[in-house]
């Protein structure tokens, strides 16, 4: 093809400054995605001052070659500063027998780890939560994104040998338990 190039070829450049376009209002976007469900996660690390734990709801595939998966953590968490510094995370798999767990990676000023019946410590180092399906995983990417880190990580080892009971989602800011009720098609 001479002289002219496709839409396909070339994506059209947006027209006008940067501040042309209107931004949404941080209250509009949690409006927003507080009515779109996410899976939940627990994302732990032992870092220099000790073991981290996050509930997350951003955790997703992200390729299965290589098998890599991503999260976010906000620059407000307790957990940012381990866990973008950390090599290797582990990312749990929670269904709803598991909301204990969501919440207590959820809930600030408290020592997650101070049960040690939950969890034990993998030889690698990083704490997992008894009877969880769980990922563990090498950050291979990080990348600041407005107020939070997305992080990149490819998978290494997993457990997921527990049963899959109910699934467990996070939507308008409660708990909800996926099972046979749940399906509509």
């Amino acid at each position: 093809m001479t002289g002219a190039s496709s839409a396909a070829e070339s994506p059209r450049e947006p027209q006008g400054a940067p501040d042309a376009f209107p931004v949404m209002s941080p209250d509009e976007f949690k409006s927003a995605f507080r009515h779109h469900p996410g899976g939940v996660g627990l994302v732990t690390a032992d870092g220099s001052h000790g073991p981290v734990a996050m509930t997350a709801t951003s955790v997703a595939s992200v390729s299965a070659e290589p098998p890599l998966l991503v999260f976010s953590v906000s620059a407000l968490s307790s957990s940012h500063a381990t866990l973008t510094t950390v090599d290797t995370v582990v990312v749990h798999l929670l269904d709803a027998r598991h909301r204990h767990l969501a919440r207590l990676g959820a809930t600030s000023g408290i020592d997650r780890f101070a049960d040690t019946s939950l969890w034990a410590p993998l030889a690698s180092g990083e704490p997992v939560f008894h009877g969880t399906r769980w990922i563990r995983a090498r950050i291979v990417s990080r990348l600041e994104a407005g107020a939070a880190t997305l992080i990149v990580a490819q998978a290494l080892q997993s457990d997921l040998s527990a049963d899959v009971a109910e699934g467990l989602v996070y939507v308008d800011r409660t708990w909800h338990r996926l099972g046979d009720g749940s399906v509509i098609d």
